[in-house]
C-alpha cells in the first residue's frame, strides 16, 4: 500500500506530468504552424550568434573553451570543435550576448538561447534526425516556458534570472527526450537540475558579462542531469512543489493557490511558442514599446536636443528596477549592456536619431554627448494601465523648451504575440544580423538548413554552421 500511494504521488508531481507529456510527444502532433514558427525562432537565434562571433566576451569565452580541451560539437560560426558541454556553453552565449534574442512574455524568459544549444548539439552527437531535434527543442521550450509563467516574475524579484534558472529545467527534458529516456528518468532529471540551476542579476549593477553565460549554463546543466539520469542516478521527486524546491527557494514570496498548475495547463494542447516574441530592437524588451514611442515622437515632430526640455517615460512597474533604476548609470550608460538595459538611453536616442540597432551600442555612440544630454533629462513614472506582463507597455511623454507637451503610448509591444513579427520579418532580420560576419550565399545556405530541418539529418544543419 505504502509503494502504490507513493506511486501515486510521484505521478501528481509537476515533474512527472512534464516527463511524460515530452517522453511521448512527437513531432507529428504539433502543429503546422507552430513547427514553422519554431524553425523560424531558431532561425533568428543563429543569426544572433552570427552576429556576436567577434564581440570580445565571444572571442574570450572561446579561448576559455579551448584552454578546457578540444572535442567534436560544432560551435555556430566556428570550424573549431569543442567538448559537447563547452560547445553548448559557447553557443548560448552566441545567441544571447546582443540581447536581441527571443522572449517568452509570462514567462519573462529568453527561452530559444538555452533549448537550441541543448538540442542541437545533442542531436549532432547521437546522429539524430532533424525531426528529433526540432522534437527536442519544442519539449525544452514548452517546459521553462510554463515553468517560468508559473512564478509571475517572482524569480526577477528575488535577484534571480529565468533564462539561467528557469531554463535549465526545460534543458533536461529536452535532453531527456533526445536521449530516449523512459519517464521515471525524466522525473530524476529535473530533480538533479533542481542543484544545478542557476542564474542571478547582480550584473545590472555594473554592465558585468554574466549573464551572457546563463542559457549556455542551463543546456549545460540540462545535459548533465538527463545523462546522469540516464545512468540510474536519482534526484528528488518533487523539484518544483516541494518543500525546497524551486518555487519554495528561488521566490521572495509563495506561489499562490493554483499558480502551480499553469507549468501543466494545457499541456499539447496551448503551445507556449505562440507566447514567444521576437526583438524588433537589440535590447531588453522592456525597453521596446517606450523605443517605439520615443521613435514615433522624433519622426511626427523631427525633434533635437535643444527642443527638449524633460522626458517623463511610464514603464510597468515590475520592469522599473530592471531597466530605470539606479538613475546614474542607466542615464549615463559606461557599456553596451548598461545600453541595453537603460531606458534613458534608449529613449532618448530615439527621440534624436528616429531608431535604435546595434551601431547605438558601439562606443562611440555610447559616448555621444548630445545623447547622453538628453538622457539626463530622461526620468519615469510607474504605468497604471500596463498590461504587464501579457505586453510591455510603454509611452512617452515630452515636454519642449517652447511649452509644448507631445506625448506617444504604445499599448502593445511591436514583437508580441499580439502584434508579432512575421516569418517573413525573421528571415529578414536573419540575413541583416548574419551578413555582419558572413556572406549572403553561405547565409542562404544556412536559413535553407534551417527552414528544411525537419526534413533532413541533425549533422547537415551542423555542416552549414561550420
Amino acid at each position: 500500500m505504502n509503494a502504490r500511494n507513493d506511486l501515486q504521488q510521484q505521478a501528481q508531481t509537476v515533474s512527472h506530468r512534464l516527463a511524460s507529456f515530452t517522453t511521448h510527444l512527437q513531432l507529428s502532433d504539433v502543429p503546422q504552424a507552430v513547427r514553422e514558427r519554431a524553425k523560424h525562432l531558431i532561425l533568428d537565434s543563429i543569426g544572433l550568434a552570427y552576429a556576436t562571433l567577434k564581440l570580445p566576451y565571444a572571442t574570450s569565452t572561446l579561448a576559455a573553451m579551448q584552454e578546457l580541451g578540444n572535442g567534436e560539437a560544432t560551435v555556430f560560426g566556428h570550424s573549431h570543435k569543442l567538448a559537447l558541454r563547452d560547445a553548448m556553453l559557447l553557443n548560448g552565449l552566441l545567441i544571447h550576448s546582443l540581447d536581441f534574442d527571443d522572449t517568452h512574455a509570462r514567462g519573462v524568459i529568453h527561452s530559444t538561447a538555452s533549448a537550441l544549444p541543448v538540442a542541437f548539439n545533442l542531436a549532432e552527437r547521437e546522429n539524430a534526425s532533424g525531426a528529433d531535434l526540432l522534437t527536442a527543442y519544442l519539449c525544452a521550450m514548452e517546459v521553462s516556458t510554463r515553468v517560468g509563467s508559473a512564478a509571475k516574475s517572482g524569480f526577477h524579484n528575488a535577484g534571480f534570472h529565468p533564462t539561467g534558472l528557469v531554463g535549465a529545467f526545460g534543458c533536461s527534458l529536452g535532453a531527456a527526450r533526445l536521449l530516449g529516456l523512459p519517464v521515471e528518468a525524466a522525473q530524476h532529471a529535473q530533480g538533479i537540475v533542481l542543484s544545478m540551476a542557476s542564474g542571478n542579476l547582480e550584473f545590472l549593477q555594473d554592465g558585468a558579462w554574466t549573464k551572457r553565460l546563463h542559457p549556455g549554463w542551463a543546456a549545460v546543466a540540462g545535459a548533465t542531469s538527463a545523462t546522469l539520469a540516464k545512468h540510474g542516478y536519482i534526484g528528488p521527486n518533487a523539484a518544483y512543489e516541494g518543500r525546497f524546491g524551486l518555487y519554495s527557494l528561488y521566490m521572495k514570496t509563495p506561489l499562490e493557490a493554483g499558480d502551480i498548475d499553469i507549468a501543466t495547463a494545457g499541456l499539447g494542447e496551448t503551445w507556449e511558442i505562440d507566447g514567444v516574441a521576437l526583438k524588433p530592437i537589440p535590447a531588453c524588451h522592456f525597453t521596446h514599446a517606450s523605443s517605439d514611442a520615443a521613435i514615433a515622437l522624433h519622426r511626427e515632430h523631427g525633434l533635437q536636443a535643444s527642443d527638449i526640455e524633460r522626458v517623463i517615460v511610464r514603464v510597468p512597474g515590475p520592469t522599473i528596477p530592471i531597466v530605470c533604476e539606479p538613475v546614474a548609470p542607466k542615464q549615463k550608460p559606461s557599456n553596451s549592456y548598461d545600453a541595453q538595459f537603460s531606458i534613458p538611453y534608449i529613449v532618448a536616442t530615439g527621440l534624436l536619431h528616429g531608431r535604435f540597432t546595434l551601431d547605438d551600442l558601439e562606443p562611440e555612440a555610447l559616448a555621444d554627448e548630445t545623447v547622453r544630454a538628453v538622457a539626463a533629462r530622461v526620468t519615469h513614472e510607474v504605468d497604471a494601465d500596463s498590461t504587464f506582463p501579457r505586453h510591455y507597455t510603454g509611452e512617452v511623454i515630452v515636454h519642449t523648451r517652447d511649452g509644448r507637451t507631445l506625448t506617444h503610448r504604445e499599448s502593445i509591444n511591436r514583437g508580441s504575440s499580439d502584434r508579432p513579427l512575421t516569418n517573413e520579418d525573421i528571415v529578414a532580420k536573419f540575413f541583416d544580423n548574419a551578413q555582419r560576419n558572413v556572406s549572403r550565399d553561405a547565409a542562404e545556405r544556412i536559413c535553407e538548413a534551417v527552414l528544411s530541418l525537419d526534413t533532413q539529418p541533425a549533422r547537415n544543419l551542423a555542416q552549414a554552421l561550420a
